[in-house]
């Protein structure tokens, strides 16, 4: 599988962005997904993950009721929707997935995931 993401940018505070992950392959719904960000001298940390089909999604507190992630299996993407951005948030954003076959599960260490895209820069300004 091949990601890649898109839709970062530059943001005032309290805006929204979307992002946007676009898979290769004929099986994208055996994947699990996820989105990680880094941000400037800091580790990855874990933003929000969801099953194979989007019927489980799971997120960081940090970006919980913020943020929502979602999927097209009959499109190949996946997405994460980021509303009332904060300063904070800055980072660059990482789409990943992880084969799960049919299995109904979401992940949350990035060391778990098989495939990464190769991040989109978003940036929040206050």
């Amino acid at each position: 599988v091949q990601l890649q993401a898109s839709g970062g940018g530059l943001v005032q505070a309290g805006g929204s962005l979307r992002l946007s992950c676009a898979a290769s392959g004929r099986t994208f719904s055996t994947y699990a997904m996820g989105w990680f960000r880094q941000a400037p001298g800091k580790d990855r940390e874990f933003v929000a993950a969801t099953n194979w089909n989007g019927g489980i999604t799971y997120y960081s507190e940090s970006v919980k009721g913020r943020f929502t992630i979602s999927r097209d299996n009959t499109k190949n993407t996946v997405s994460l929707q980021m509303n009332s951005l904060k300063p904070e948030d800055t980072a660059v954003y990482y789409c990943a997935a992880k084969f799960v076959g049919s299995g109904n599960y979401y992940y949350t260490i990035g060391d778990e995931y098989d495939y990464w895209g190769q991040g989109t820069l978003v940036t929040v300004s206050s």
